[in-house]
C-alpha cells in the first residue's frame, strides 16, 4: 500500500525563477496570481490544490502540472542523468495571494 501525502509532504518547494516572478507579479496588468511549485510525483490536481490551500490559507481557481524530464549530464567520460520530477503552477483566486513570494 502506497505511504499517504500530506500537505507538507506534496510540496517539495517553491521555484524561483525569472518566469514564475513574472506569473506571480501582482505589478504587471493582464496577469494571473500565479505560484510555481516542485511536486512529489504521484499527487495529482487535486491533492495539490488541497495541499497549497492548507499549506498558505488562500484559495485555488486553477492548477496545472507537468512532467519534466531530468538532463543529461556527463561527469569525465561518464554519462548519467538527472531525475525527472513534477511542476505545478497554482493560480489564485482574484485577491489572494502567498506571502511567501512577495519579498523575493
Amino acid at each position: 500500500m502506497p505511504k499517504q501525502l500530506n500537505a507538507f509532504g506534496i510540496l517539495l518547494r517553491p521555484l524561483i525563477t525569472e518566469k514564475a516572478q513574472i506569473q506571480a507579479s501582482p505589478h504587471i496588468e493582464g496577469v494571473a496570481h500565479k505560484y510555481t511549485f516542485e511536486v512529489d510525483q504521484r499527487a495529482n490536481k487535486m491533492q495539490i490544490k488541497d495541499a497549497v490551500e492548507v499549506a498558505f490559507s488562500v484559495r485555488v481557481k486553477e492548477v496545472n502540472t507537468m512532467l519534466v524530464k531530468g538532463k543529461r549530464k556527463r561527469y569525465g567520460a561518464a554519462l548519467t542523468k538527472r531525475p525527472n520530477w513534477k511542476k505545478a503552477i497554482v493560480t489564485l483566486m482574484p485577491g489572494e495571494k502567498i506571502e511567501l513570494f512577495e519579498g523575493v
